[in-house]
C-alpha cells in the first residue's frame, strides 16, 4: 500500500492543523494506520494510531487531549486533527501502516509498521 500524507503547514502556537493520509490503491480501510513524527536531530516518535475499523485509538502522552485521530473508510483516508499546537510539535509527520495489527505493548514502535508515506512538514512558531 502506498501512503501519502498531506495537510502540513506553518501555524502559530495555539493554532490547529488537520493532516490527511490516503492510499493510492484504495486499500487503506484494511489497515491500522499510525502517525509518527520526526523533529530535526531527534528520533522518530509515535503520535497516534487507529485500528482498521476505527474502534480503537492510542495516543502518545505528549499529544493526548490535543490531537485526535480518525478515519473515513469510505474516503480511504485517515485524519490527524491537531489542536493547541506547540512549538515542540514542529516535525515532519508520517503516516504508516502495519501488515498485521501490532500488540498493544508495541503499537507505538516504528518497527511494527511496514508501509510508510512521505512526510508532511508541520512548523509551529511561538
Amino acid at each position: 500500500v502506498q501512503l501519502q500524507a498531506s495537510g502540513g503547514g506553518s501555524v502559530q502556537a495555539g493554532g490547529s492543523l488537520r493532516l490527511s493520509c490516503a492510499a493510492s490503491d484504495g486499500t487503506l480501510s484494511s489497515y491500522d494506520v499510525g502517525w509518527f513524527r520526526q523533529a530535526p536531530g531527534k528520533m522518530r516518535e509515535f503520535v497516534a494510531v487507529i485500528t482498521w475499523s476505527g474502534g480503537s485509538t492510542y495516543y502518545a502522552d505528549s499529544v493526548k487531549d490535543r490531537f485526535t485521530i480518525s478515519r473515513d473508510n469510505g474516503k480511504n483516508t485517515v485524519y490527524l486533527q491537531m489542536n493547541s499546537l506547540k512549538p515542540e510539535d514542529t516535525a515532519v509527520y508520517y503516516c504508516a501502516a502495519p501488515d498485521r495489527t501490532p500488540l498493544v505493548v508495541t503499537i507505538d514502535k516504528a518497527y511494527e509498521y511496514d508501509y510508510w508515506g512521505k512526510g508532511t512538514q508541520v512548523t509551529v512558531s511561538s
